[in-house]
């Protein structure tokens, strides 16, 4: 698609990327209120002291990240739409010829916790306790991680990294986008330095194809096999939230190795697999665009 007009309201395309990170946090509070509201009045437990337990329930964190994802959707396209005279599509969601971002996506998740689960159960570390296949539970979390993966991919690499590109290298606005995305979780509970390292470096590995392809198609789908296999089937805290899991396991041994409460986000072993995986794409999507050059 061709943009509305050729001339942003704003013409820096990082202060773009700036001037929406306060609305962004401001809408999308507003729609995750209204979704507290709407959900308490569905329920019944529109009440204070019952708030607690609506806040743990697995169907009011859907309902909650639904509804946020909501005021994201809205505010980018407000943002796209006036500011950028740009169409909200053209972020990077055309679907044309990117079957293979998405298998990349949810495999690169697959096989980073599925590894990762390996290597430390074979250094002792993890024992698996019980398997519970509960497939209401798995459905909720299907949902709740495909909303998480929509909300911060579109305000991260959609518009952020998209604009930050407009202005400078495209790897420094790739470091810029990913400082964003990592103070987007500095509040996460039981955070660590190493965790936050590796959410820096998550925020690398969800960009460095959109550097090259303008297309969120690979970090939405790798972002939510990321966050789906390593809560719900592998049985890890979600940076640093716990969840219903498939796997019931028991984690011992050196933090540094294992992430401690965090989860695996906050491991040196996600660490040494998010490194690889991000030299790994580098090289797949840079010879891509060196064939795309020479055509």
């Amino acid at each position: 698609m061709t943009q509305i007009n050729s001339k942003p309201a704003i013409k820096q395309g990082w202060l773009r990327a700036i001037l929406i990170i306060i609305p962004f946090f401001i809408v999308s509070g507003i729609f995750q209120l209204l979704g507290v509201i709407l959900y308490g009045a569905i329920t019944g437990n529109l009440d204070f002291e019952n708030f607690q337990n609506l806040k743990m329930s697995k169907d009011f964190m859907v309902f909650g990240q639904f509804t946020g994802t909501l005021g994201t959707l809205l505010i980018v396209w407000i943002f796209a739409r006036f500011i950028d005279k740009r169409h909200f599509f053209d972020l990077g969601f055309s679907i044309k010829n990117r079957s293979k971002d998405i298998l990349w996506g949810l495999l690169a998740g697959i096989i980073m916790m599925g590894l990762g689960t390996v290597i430390l159960q074979f250094n002792g570390n993890l024992t698996i306790e019980s398997i519970n296949f509960a497939m209401g539970s798995l459905l909720q979390s299907v949902f709740l991680f495909i909303f998480v993966s929509i909300n911060e991919e579109i305000i991260v690499r959609g518009y952020i990294l998209r604009n930050f590109m407009d202005s400078m290298n495209r790897y420094l606005a790739l470091i810029l986008s990913s400082l964003i995305f990592t103070a987007l979780h500095l509040l996460n509970p039981n955070v660590s330095i190493l965790g936050i390292t590796n959410i820096f470096l998550a925020g690398i590995l969800l960009g460095i194809g959109y550097i090259f392809t303008k297309n969120l198609w690979f970090p939405l789908a790798l972002h939510f096999s990321w966050n789906f296999f390593q809560g719900p089937i592998f049985g890890f805290e979600v940076s640093g939230t716990k969840s219903d899991t498939l796997i019931s396991q028991t984690i011992t041994g050196n933090e540094i190795l294992t992430g401690g409460n965090f989860g695996f986000e906050g491991s040196l072993l996600a660490s040494i697999l998010c490194t690889a995986c991000i030299v790994l794409f580098w090289f797949i999507y840079k010879k891509q665009d060196y064939k795309l050059l020479k055509v």
